[in-house]
Formats: C-alpha cells, structure tokens, sequence
C-alpha cells in the first residue's frame, strides 16, 4: 500500500491500491477455462438429470437440439437453421415443454457459472495487487492522487445518503423456490475452487447433482396469481445472505481506508413492496403493516442469531479476565442465574439481551425466537438502546485485552443494528396523483368546502390548500359515508404513523407522488398527511411533516415542467421553513424522482435521456439557490429499471456520467426483477455491487469528473434528441397498424396471463400503447429479441444530424469528440453497443409470422429493421468500432456463448404462440401450450439477465 511519510505534517492520506486493472486482460482461453469447466460440469448433470427424469429419447431429441442451434449460431451454418426450424416445428406439445424446460434450466446454471467466474477473477486480480474500475481501492488511489485527506472524505460521507430500493416488478419470473435451489447451486460450485482430492470433488458433485435434480422437480411456474406477500418475501430473501452480512463487510473496508475515522451509516436500504399502491389494488393498510412486521422479523432473528452465536464465542472467565462495571451490571441484570456460567459475564449478559431481543420480536411481529435460555422479557424500546448494550461489551472487550474479539462478529452487528434498526429497509408509500385528488375531491365535497375541487383551476386548487394547510381543524365529518377510495388511502396514511411510532423514524420517509403535474398535487399530500396525523402544526407558524413529499416526473412533458413545479412549490408561503423544520440531518431533504421508463416510453431511448440530463440540471440549478437560501438539499431518486430502455445499464457509468452537482453524496436508485437477482443473489457479487454505488458516488462528490458540458456538445444533443423523438414517435404511436403487430409479435398477451406480479400489466382496460405499464412494454419487446424501446429514434436522428448543411465531415467530427469527452454520451452510446448485440432481427423476424395480416406485418417490420440498421451505422460511425461490444470483450463471449442456447427457446416461443392463438374450444393441449410458454419467457428471460 502507498502512503504518505509519517513525517509528512498533514493529516492523513486515504490509503492508496495499485493501479485499475481491466479484468479481461490476459489470455483468453486460460482465464475462461475455470468458467468453461463449470459451465460443462453444470451442463453434463443437467442431461444426466434430463435422462434419468425423462427417459434417453427425450435426453437425445435436447441432444439434437443444442448441436443444430450450436452449429447455426456459431459456426454460421444455414442447413443447420433449416433443419433445427423444422425440427422445433414438428415437435409435440410435450416434446416441445421438456425442450423449454431443458434449454430454461441451462440458461438459469449459466447464469451461475458466469457469476461464480466473475468472483474467481476479482479475487485472482486482487491477489495479483490489481484492482477493478469501480472498486473502493481504485476509487481511494484517485483521492489520494487529488491530495483528498481521509477527513476530507469522512466529512463528505457525513453528508451522504446512498439507498439501492427494492422494487416489485410486473414482469418478475422467478420463484423464491427456484432462487434458493439456485442458491445453493451457486454455494457448491464456489466451493469447488477450495477442493483439491478426488474423493472431495466427487462429493461436491453429488450435491450439485441432488439440487439440480431438486430444480427439474421443482415447479419453474406459479399456479396461482403472485401476491404482494410473496414479492415481499422474495426481496427479504436476499438479507441474511447478501444485505445483512456484506453491508456491514463494507463499512469495515472503509474504516480501513480512512484510518480509523468515523463512517456514518449512510448506505441504506430501501423497499417499496407492501407501500406502492400505484395501480395496485392489492397493497392496503394490511399490506403495509404486514410489510414493516416481515421486515422487522428478518432484521431481529438475524439479531438473534448473532447473539447466540457471540454467546458462544465469548466465554471469557471473569477468574482470567477482568470486565468493566457496565459489563458487570448488564451481566447481573441478565435473568441467567445458570451455575455453569456464574463465572463468565459476557455469556450472561448476553442471554439476558437475548431474552430482550426475543421480546421485542415477539413486541413488534408477533412471533416467537427459535431458542430460550430464558424467558422473553422487558423489550428494547428502540434499536439505540441494543446497540448501547453491544457497545457495553466492545468497551469491556477493549479494556481488558480481548480486542481481537470485537471485529470477527460483535462489530459487524453492531453496523448492522446502526444500519438496519428494527425496520431493515425504508419503506416508501407511492401513489398516483389522480387518486389523491379524489381522495381530497371526496373529503372537500363531505366537509362542505368545495363542492367540485377537480373543477377548478390550478391558482384555485393551491389557494384553497393553502388555507386548509393553515387551518387546525380536521376535513372529515363524523358519520359521513367515504368511498373505499377514501377510506383506504387514509387508512395507509394513518397506519404510516402507527408504524413511525412502532419502528422507528427510518421505517418511513418518502410519500411518492406518480404522474406529478402540478403543484397542486404536492400539496394534496400534504393536506393527506395533516389529515392523519403526519403533518402537525400549520404552514404558517409551526408545521413539520414526517413524510418528505417526493414529486415522481416521468413523461417527457412532466420531465420539462419538473423544476418549474418545483420553483412554484417553494415560492408558495410556509413550505420551505416547513422542510427545514422537518429536517433530520444537517440539512432540509428534498427528494424528487425521475422516471426513466415512462419517459422512454413515451419519448424514445434518446430523448428520454437528454430530457432526464436537462430536468437534472433545471433542479440543480433551483436547488443550489435554495441550499444558500434556507439550507433545503437535493436528492434524486433514479426510477432506474432492469433494460437500457429503462435506465438500465452499469451503475458506476451511470453515476459517474449524472449532470454536474447532480450527486453531492446524494443518491437513491431503484433495482428490480431479475436485476436484483443477477446483482445481490451471490453475496460477494452483491458487496461488489453496492462497492461500486459508494465509490461512484464518492468520485462524483469528491472528484467532479463531470465538467459542464461545452455548448457545442449540448446544442447537438438538443438537435438529436428532436430528431430522434420526431422518428420514435412516427413508428410507435403514428405508423397505422403498429398497436396490432406490438400485442402480435410479442407475449404481451401471454405475459398478462402470467402470476408474475401483483400489478396488471396495463394502467387501463385498454390496448393502448399509452396506458401499458412501461416494464412490460419493455420486457415484451426484449422476448422476441427486438429491444425497440433501448434504441429506437436513435439512428434517424443522427442520419438526419448528419445531413443537414454541407458540413457532414464537421459534425461527425464533433459527435466523435462528445463520445471522447462526454461522460453522458458515452455512457449513453455504450449502453446502446450493448442492446444492440442483445437484440436479433433473424430471431425476431420469425415473431412476425404470428401478424394475421402479412401486409402489415411485413412492411411494419420492414420499418424496424431499417430504424436498426440506422442505429448500427450511426454507432459504428461515431465509435470506430463495427463489431459490437469491441470495447467490453468478457460480455461480447458471454453473449456467443448463451445465444446458442437461447434461440431453441425463441423458435419454441413463437410455435408456441401460434398455437396457443388458434387452438380450439376444449383442445387437450392447451394447458401444457401455456406452460411451454411460460417457460420460454422464463427461460429467455434468465438468458438476457437484464430484461425488464
């Protein structure tokens, strides 16, 4: 390690790493070869498996299969093509589901094999003194070459807030039975690196095998519709493995790096299933609690467990060493009277904060600890007063020479309970803006205020909110009959406050406003939030608010209006003493949300992001006058999803390439559907992941790699993004037909008949392009291997920048330089080399067979292929490269080597779905038709990795 001399007279240096090393150095084949044998050990057992379950002639036809798709995809042979076409035609609807099956469960082993050689290779560099981009060390190295102090960056984390959230996902496939089988497939192929005697190797193996025989007889498919219980329990699954233990792990890293210097617990998680009721009527008050009582459940057991496990470490004598008076007193408050352990006071006390955390367990969830020494009793108020005990024993520890006993457990708990309480995530609630205007509508109508609010114009609206925001006296009347509306959006405020009082103030604290349009819609919530005891006092003298009003701008036009809205917010009397009133930190918290999905939607890939960059730096510029002014901050929150047409794409890149002043130590994302299993399933994968948000978000802050873009560079982006909105447009929403060949030659239809989430996949009854939820839209369209929404507008745009005067040359010049030096084009451009070598147009041009009418078919497809092509050119004209994924190779195999394996299930897919689209009143077939493409979208799925 570098660092400064000790007889340097400066603070201390933030220790140094060697330099970034580029993981795919090297020689390729030796580097892969670990991967290639997992993946065949994997892949062997599978048809040994396949075998044994269904017979030899079903192992052969999968056999058969793999060689032709083989043979097609990499070796380009076209008779292969052929004979795998008619192949896959002419299976049966059985043959067809074992194929899907087979080919679903392969993609599901590669994805472990990949993620299993990721962590083999970042350990092997790490050994080696190299590191990777996006790593903590790196991230060190360059504040240290800044001349950056570890109290310069412990200052800056002072201010931090990092929060990953936890989203539901409309279009999420896996089930949690699946993912702990996969689990502990993950766990036995990671332990066969340590194995080294033949006998130990073929043990290993017979595990593998049995969980890989427990997958083929486990269910893929949900019979029954997924509830919010079931999307609750699978985001919980990934704590005690990932969350819990390796956020901790973190930490330590980076009290290492600073030199002892205090780290605040300012990375956190976040949730919103059981709080987002955004076109879900499933999510109610009941949700919600059952929510927080399953959140504070994980959190405690995990608690519990540490304890007894720290119990059994510590069992220290008091006749070899001696312990300060607290200890002392904590042991002898212990109801442990046992004479076996009179002499070893850490134990005691120990089983007496057991007993504790087992009555607040019981306290707060209603359900009983595995173990009892003895009786539950006199429970934890808060999570505070559980660390002050865990801090008693640190301090006895340290003062009696057991310090080598504080950092293998009794710290990493200690950082666990700072950093998760008793709520473990922050849950947010999230509502569209229409419902709280009936909502208030409703109350106004009752209370004889306003006999049609939804009538009047915006001045009125904010006017009249005003007053009531002022007035002590609550809207609704004794007796009155509410709509179900009414009474259930209330009962979610009022529950939230319950559930503040219960967990703690970090349980809740963003109110989400979808569809955010106006001012007025602000102030709705608030008047909710004063309504059911959230918001006390009045705008005028003394209110505070718990809930921090968090605007959600999504569309293009929202996304234009956004810091106007904001401007006129705080312009309105009360509201910005009443932020820094509610403060918790240093500063007042101001949230506000960006949606990349609907604004993609609605806009194209291209313009979706030069209007998140432009809305960014509007908020930016409105909110560094509002930081000098009353001290209010702000904190954007990414509606980031799993595709590059939904804000996709790697984390560090994406930060990194945020807006000048955008970050500030500042920053919530959310992570959803496969995304989150593909990140924090493996726990290594997942401190790497969460690694890569801080020292993001540290470069960002402390480095300012992101200058104001040149003007030349923003007024090409301007001109682009209305070329590119004007192309996106004229395909999806204005080329007659285009509606019909979408629900045609996707499983749009077929994915709304999946239980793969709690929420329709459309807003409306209707087939409107408009009212579709964005992730299925985007999700659809990545099954049948298109990607349109990651690069649709993009390639016209540019063709026709191009072409605009007589200085061709020139321009291509400049958009070269923007993708040099602008972190904001080049991230943008390399998420599109990315779609684009996930996206294939033969494999895609079969799903138009299933368009009735050919004409249409064809000549909308006609236009897709030439907008692609479009986008290839444009790309190979301003990166140099024509092959794509040149610049990140590991992906670019990854891709050849899956392919293969994927196309069977898309050829299956479309067979499929022809079928299943003309069968026939009571035809035998139809269930396992259903199943076989359920399965191809679950296994095309897992393929992808990032696909909604």
């Amino acid at each position: 390690m570098t660092t400064r001399k000790a007889s340097t007279p400066r603070r201390a240096a933030v220790t140094a790493k060697p330099a970034v090393h580029r993981l795919d150095s090297g020689d390729a084949a030796a580097k892969n070869k670990p991967l290639v044998e997992d993946i065949r050990l994997l892949g062997r057992i599978l048809g040994d498996v396949i075998r044994e379950q269904e017979g030899k002639e079903a192992f052969e036809l999968i056999e058969r299969v793999r060689r032709l798709s083989v043979a097609y995809r990499l070796k380009k042979d076209a008779s292969a093509g052929r004979v795998l076409d008619r192949l896959l035609k002419n299976l049966s609807a059985e043959q067809t589901v074992s194929v899907i099956r087979a080919f679903s469960y392969f993609s599901h082993l590669a994805n472990i094999a990949e993620d299993r050689h990721h962590v083999r290779r970042r350990l092997h560099h790490e050994r080696m003194g190299h590191q990777h981009e996006g790593s903590l060390a790196v991230t060190f190295e360059r504040l240290h070459k800044a001349d950056l102090r570890a109290a310069d960056v412990a200052h800056a984390l002072q201010q931090a807030y990092i929060a990953p959230v936890l989203t539901a996902h409309p279009t999420e496939v896996q089930r949690k039975s699946i993912l702990d089988a996969e689990r502990a497939i993950a766990g036995l192929v990671g332990q066969r690196d340590e194995l080294h005697t033949e006998r130990e190797l073929r043990d290993n193996e017979g595990l593998v095998r049995a969980r890989v025989t427990q997958l083929w007889q486990t269910r893929m498919l949900r019979y029954t519709k997924l509830t919010v219980a079931d999307e609750i329990e699978n985001a919980l699954s990934y704590y005690p493995t990932t969350f819990l233990r390796q956020i901790p792990k973190l930490y330590q890293e980076l009290e290492e790096a600073l030199h002892g210097h205090a780290v605040p617990s300012f990375l956190r998680m976040g949730h919103w299933i059981g709080g987002d009721r955004d076109g879900n009527p499933n999510v109610t008050a009941d949700t919600l609690r059952m929510a927080m009582s399953r959140q504070a459940e994980v959190a405690l057991r995990f608690y519990l467990t540490e304890l007894h496990e720290l119990g059994a470490e510590l069992s220290i004598s008091q006749m070899l060493a001696g312990v300060t008076p607290a200890l002392a007193a904590l042991a002898e408050r212990s109801p442990d009277r046992n004479a076996h352990r009179e002499d070893e006071p850490y134990r005691r006390a120990l089983i007496g904060m057991y007993a504790r955390g087992a009555a607040t367990l019981h306290a707060l969830t209603g359900t009983e600890a595995l173990r009892h020494a003895v009786a539950p009793q006199d429970p934890y108020t808060d999570a505070a007063e559980l660390l002050a005990d865990l801090k008693v024993i640190e301090e006895s520890l340290r003062a009696h020479h057991a310090e080598a006993l504080i950092g293998p457990r009794l710290k990493p708990l200690q950082r666990a309970v700072q950093v998760f309480g008793f709520h473990l995530a922050t849950l947010d609630l999230r509502q569209s803006s229409d419902k709280h205007e009936a909502v208030v509508a409703e109350l106004l109508r009752n209370a004889r205020i306003e006999a049609d609010y939804p009538s009047l114009d915006e001045p009125a609206r904010r006017a009249l909110l005003l007053r009531l925001l002022d007035d002590a006296r609550p809207l609704r009347v004794r007796g009155a009959s509410y709509s179900d509306l009414a009474q259930g959006e209330l009962a979610i405020f009022e529950t939230a406050l319950q559930m503040l009082q219960r967990y703690g103030r970090e349980a809740l604290r963003h109110c989400i406003i979808s569809h955010t349009e106006t001012v007025s819609d602000l102030l709705e919530v608030l008047l909710l939030q004063k309504e059911c005891g959230l918001l006390t006092g009045t705008l005028d003298t003394d209110a505070t608010h718990a809930l921090i009003v968090v605007p959600l701008f999504e569309t293009i036009e929202d996304l234009r209006q956004a810091s106007t809205i904001m401007r006129e917010y705080y312009a309105l009397p009360g509201i910005a003493d009443m932020v820094v009133r509610s403060r918790t930190g240093a500063f007042g918290e101001q949230d506000i949300m960006l949606g990349y999905s609907d604004s993609n939607k609605d806009g194209g890939f291209f313009t979706s992001n030069w209007e998140l960059y432009q809305a960014e730096l509007a908020l930016v510029s409105l909110f560094e006058a509002l930081e000098a002014s009353h001290g209010i901050r702000l904190r954007l929150f990414h509606g980031r999803g799993g595709t590059v047409g939904r804000g996709g794409g790697p984390s560090y890149e994406a930060i990194l390439a945020q807006p000048p002043g955008t970050v500030r130590g500042q920053i919530r994302l959310t992570e959803q559907g496969e995304v989150i299993g593909s990140k924090y399933a493996h726990p290594e994968i997942g401190r790497r992941n969460l690694e890569t948000l801080v020292a993001a978000t540290l470069e960002a802050t402390l480095l300012h790699p992101t200058k104001a873009a040149p003007r030349a560079f923003l007024e090409a982006a301007a001109e682009i993004s209305a070329a590119s909105i004007r192309a996106y447009r004229a395909l999806v929403y204005e080329t007659p037909g285009f509606t019909d060949y979408f629900f045609a030659t996707t499983p749009i239809r077929e994915i709304a008949e999946l239980n793969i989430g709690s929420r329709p996949a459309s807003r409306k009854a209707t087939r409107a392009i408009e009212d579709l939820r964005a992730i299925p839209w985007g999700f659809s369209w990545g099954q049948c291997r298109v990607a349109l929404p990651g690069w649709c507008g993009f390639g016209t745009a540019i063709e026709q920048y191009l072409s605009q005067g007589d200085d061709r040359a020139r321009r291509l010049e400049l958009l070269q330089k923007m993708h040099r030096q602008w972190p904001f084009f080049r991230t943008l451009l390399s998420n599109l080399d990315m779609v684009l070598a996930k996206s294939d147009l033969r494999i895609a041009a079969r799903y138009v067979e299933l368009v009735e009418d050919k004409r249409l078919g064809q000549r909308i497809f006609k236009a897709i292929r030439a907008e692609w092509e479009r986008a290839h050119a444009a790309l190979e004209a301003i990166t140099g490269e024509s092959e794509r994924l040149a610049s990140n190779p590991a992906l670019a195999r990854s891709i050849e080597h899956r392919f293969p394996y994927l196309d069977p299930l898309n050829h299956l897919q479309v067979e499929l779905m022809r079928r299943y689209r003309l069968r026939k009143d009571n035809d035998p077939t139809v269930e396992r038709m259903q199943r076989g493409i359920h399965l191809s979208i679950n296994g095309i799925a897992a393929g992808l990795r990032n696909t909604g």
